[in-house]
């Protein structure tokens, strides 16, 4: 499924510059946000986000220390396997929609795959345990797999301390994961369709139109509406003209929940 890509060279931008270049479109970590699947992002944080509504976030010390290790995972990956990776140092574009976008961590030199690497901390070894791994990872990899037309992505994942897992997710039923590998998932055509489709919609119907996505009442989605707040206003306060049918339902939902509970101490 070879697509001829649109390539933005992004070798030389500063960091800066990439985080702008990247609010142009989706990307591979904002999937799962779209699809409700990440802890760290809701629709309305990444809405926010890609809007530039919220103030920079500083490269947190996690972040740090994936990236730093990023070419040691790539080495790790080619020891276990036998593969070798190449850098890509461009933005790939989505021919037929432009704002989905992949920047992908390596591309496995003689195979129509790629390789996402990760770092996580010892302290997260259950959730790699049994050939299983985090749901926001796996709606990553197929949304590369969406966007490059590729058949398979690799996952590989080094567990601070513990050791180092890969993953296989592929579009091609045939396929035989390599004993290497965890565990290996099928993806059919349907649900990159599905996930392709949502992320459309998504820019579609929310930031094209800057109209924001509904509330969800996530912590991602507290913690952004906060720090919208803090860099609007001065005095701690903020305009609710046009908000009037939300604080009904607010004051509703806080009168259920109070009688809700005293109804509780009386059955306890």
């Amino acid at each position: 499924m070879k697509k001829e890509l649109i390539r933005i060279d992004i070798s030389g931008m500063s960091r800066e510059e990439w985080l702008k270049e990247r609010r142009k479109g989706i990307g591979g970590s904002d999937a799962a946000a779209i699809l409700g699947l990440s802890k760290w992002q809701s629709p309305t944080s990444l809405y926010m986000d890609k809007l530039g509504l919220l103030p920079e976030q500083e490269e947190t010390e996690a972040l740090r220390v994936g990236r730093d290790l990023e070419q040691y995972v790539a080495d790790r990956f080619t020891e276990v396997s036998g593969i070798k990776t190449r850098k890509c140092n461009f933005l790939l574009k989505d021919p037929e929609y432009p704002f989905l976008h992949a920047n992908v961590d390596r591309e496995l030199v003689g195979m129509d795959a790629g390789l996402e690497c990760k770092t996580a901390s010892a302290f997260k070894t259950k959730i790699y345990e049994g050939g299983e791994f985090p749901d926001n990872y796996y709606c990553q990899c197929v949304h590369y797999l969406s966007v490059t037309g590729k058949t398979t992505w690799f996952l590989a994942v080094l567990v601070l301390g513990i050791g180092f897992k890969v993953y296989c997710i592929t579009r091609d039923m045939d396929y035989i994961a390599p004993e290497w590998c965890e565990s290996c998932v099928y993806v059919e055509e349907e649900e990159i369709t599905a996930l392709r489709k949502a992320e459309i919609d998504f820019w579609r119907c929310y930031i094209i139109p800057q109209c924001p996505p509904p509330l969800d009442g996530s912590e991602a989605t507290t913690d952004a509406l906060n720090a919208l707040q803090s860099e609007t206003s001065e005095d701690g306060t903020c305009d609710l003209l046009g908000c009037e049918r939300m604080l009904e339902v607010y004051l509703q939902i806080t009168s259920d929940i109070a009688a809700l509970e005293t109804e509780r101490e009386k059955v306890k």
